[in-house]
């Protein structure tokens, strides 16, 4: 039996902080006939910028779907100088998974996945390397093998770019995914890549960060999740998390604690994104609970 989905409107907005934004917008619901299910509202008084959240069912809402945006633009966003997105999640976002060789982030999501905990689709997955294919035949997904290097960047991109608008994909997860994306390719999905960071950042970068963590005697390490821009390991971070360790702890534990910590903090940004709960300004997020 296919999986049915709550058929509601989703408004993530900011504008220039100013009286009564709260009340025109509570007030379009009600007087349409929405029923609001959730608001959060935050105002940076720094900067004067007012961003918020909310969500109302469609299922008695006067206006015609197809008409809301028009709505809205017209009466309030043009009104109030808004920066804002309309979603509905009676269809699920499509997500397409990266990975290289190391599995642990891609079966944590693939069990939450499996388990219904996100309303979400994977149809696809793609690595640079063959070590997991039997992962997709596993959980029944396919799993393209796409071997990218510096050499052949550009035209193994192509394959990528073709396999992902054949699958209609709307978002992407790097799930410890050991290749550096072209600026190309991460302007097709602007605040649509995520990706887990093996370390607290921007302590510890490079490719053993737990070596250095160890020579250095630290008392703990972290791992971040991060949507992915142009400018390496930089992005607008998402979801951010520590665990503590001691002297007695190897250079093995401190992998096998991260590694728990990289899952833990991957899965919370992509469940966010996936809620459409996180709202980029600039550089930074905005994460509403």
């Amino acid at each position: 039996m296919a999986k049915t989905y709550p058929n509601n409107a989703v408004l993530l907005m900011h504008c220039p902080d100013q009286p009564g934004i709260i009340a025109v917008i509570t007030e379009f619901i009600n007087t349409n006939g929405g029923n609001i299910l959730y608001l959060d509202q935050y105002v940076d008084r720094v900067n004067g910028i007012f961003y918020m959240r909310v969500e109302w069912d469609l299922e008695n809402f006067s206006i015609p779907r197809e008409k809301i945006n028009e709505f809205f633009n017209t009466l309030y966003a043009q009104r109030f100088d808004m920066d804002y997105k309309l979603k509905f999640t009676d269809k699920p976002q499509r997500m397409a998974l990266f990975v290289s060789r190391m599995s642990h982030c891609l079966y944590d999501i693939l069990a939450r996945y499996i388990a219904g905990d996100w309303d979400v689709e994977i149809p696809l997955i793609i690595s640079n390397h063959d070590d997991l294919a039997n992962v997709g035949r596993q959980f029944n997904i396919p799993f393209e093998v796409i071997p990218v290097n510096k050499v052949n960047k550009v035209e193994m991109e192509a394959k990528e770019f073709e396999l992902l608008d054949r699958y209609n994909i709307d978002f992407i997860v790097l799930a410890r995914y050991m290749q550096v994306l072209s600026e190309d390719f991460i302007s097709r999905y602007p605040h649509k890549i995520i990706n887990i960071h093996h370390s607290f950042l921007p302590a510890f970068v490079g490719a053993k960060p737990y070596h250095a963590a160890f020579e250095r005697g630290v008392k703990l390490i972290g791992a971040t999740s991060h949507y992915v821009t142009a400018e390496l390991d930089a992005g607008p971070i998402i979801e951010q998390d520590i665990v503590r360790i001691t002297h007695k702890d190897s250079v093995a534990d401190l992998i096998h604690k991260g590694r728990d910590l990289e899952k833990i903090v991957l899965s919370r940004a992509v469940e966010k994104h996936i809620q459409r709960k996180i709202l980029t300004y600039k550089n930074k997020t905005i994460v509403f609970s």
